[in-house]
């Protein structure tokens, strides 16, 4: 398996007048005070969290919302992994996740195959390799996946030509779809204004920027960007692996839908931390050729090495299979002590 590390310019983005940091968390701040009274006000039509005693882990306790309640999107399953040893009297990061059906138990998932969240995870605390994390797995309704995990802004970005020509190849795969069925606003909005202050206030977390992250792979790699653009004081870090950059043209050498989104991100990328890979096979053999793409609109953001990853794996498919085979180095990117 070969592996390309993207060594960037040694340049700190990090670094800001005292004034400007005040006012960022004077923002957070009411941002998080907005979010928990939603929480509060809407509380009663959560239904409490169930620990699943027939989950087959590796390790840890998962617990599950059955369909947590939203004003924004469809109500949706969501399973909440907490680690061996998991105590009230600790503080956890909190890693957010997409397709929550097939992080930890590959017996409920589509394709008997899981990314074994709860073994690297589990296995990177023992070692003291990262910090303490929750993982939040939320699950997806597949026909509306592709709704929820487009970066709905991105849109902007396209002209009218092209804008009509994505309803056709819609229609094209059975789906009779506008623009306003995507929600992808809407699922980020339910994630930031509904789960997150759900889950703070049920668990022992960290609830600051610094220590929550979200992740997903395909076009749950899309939407995690997209949560880091649209949220930079929640989220500090994100984990996108095997990005669906073409959307639903993959074969087409220059695709529009994909120049839209990089000049989304070239809008408005934070100064965070991103994790990015992709393998050679299957669906993931159409994401090379978007190498050089990206790594420009990093590079042109003044990234480094230490705030920015694009990793290719020779061989790997497009698969939860294939990711489980890698995902601690994307969690030690993130959480690493």
């Amino acid at each position: 398996m070969r592996i390309i590390f993207v060594l960037l310019l040694v340049f700190s983005l990090f670094s800001s007048c005292k004034k400007e940091q005040k006012s960022a968390q004077d923002e957070l701040t009411q941002l998080s005070q907005t979010s928990l009274e939603h929480f509060e006000k809407t509380s009663q039509n959560i239904v409490k969290p169930r620990t699943l005693k027939n989950a087959v882990l590796a390790s840890g306790i998962l617990q599950r919302v059955d369909s947590f309640a939203s004003k924004y999107i469809v109500a949706r399953t969501v399973d909440i992994w907490l680690p061996e040893g998991y105590s009230k009297k600790k503080e956890y990061n909190v890693l957010y996740m997409h397709d929550g059906q097939n992080l930890f138990d590959a017996t409920t998932s589509w394709n008997n195959q899981e990314w074994k969240v709860d073994e690297w995870a589990s296995d990177l605390m023992k070692t003291d390799s990262i910090k303490d994390v929750i993982v939040v797995g939320i699950h997806n309704i597949p026909k509306l996946r592709f709704l929820d995990y487009y970066p709905e802004k991105a849109f902007d970005y396209l002209d009218q030509k092209n804008k009509d020509s994505l309803l056709e190849d819609s229609k094209k795969q059975g789906l009779d779809i506008t623009f306003d069925d995507f929600k992808g606003d809407e699922y980020l909005k339910f994630i930031t204004e509904e789960l997150k202050p759900f889950i703070d206030n049920s668990y022992a977390t960290l609830p600051d920027r610094q220590h929550t992250f979200i992740g997903g792979a395909s076009m749950g790699g899309l939407i995690s960007m997209y949560a880091m653009c649209e949220y930079p004081l929640i989220f500090g870090g994100a984990a996108c692996i095997s990005t669906h950059w073409p959307g639903m043209t993959p074969t087409e050498e220059k695709n529009a839908i994909s120049q839209s989104i990089f000049d989304y991100m070239k809008a408005n990328l934070p100064t965070h931390r991103f994790y990015f890979d992709y393998g050679t096979e299957t669906l993931d053999a159409f994401y090379p050729k978007y190498l050089v793409d990206l790594d420009t609109i990093f590079l042109n953001k003044g990234y480094t090495y230490t705030s920015y990853m694009n990793l290719e794996f020779e061989g790997a498919d497009h698969s939860e299979s294939s990711w489980n085979r890698r995902f601690d180095i994307p969690l030690t990117f993130l959480l690493k002590k």
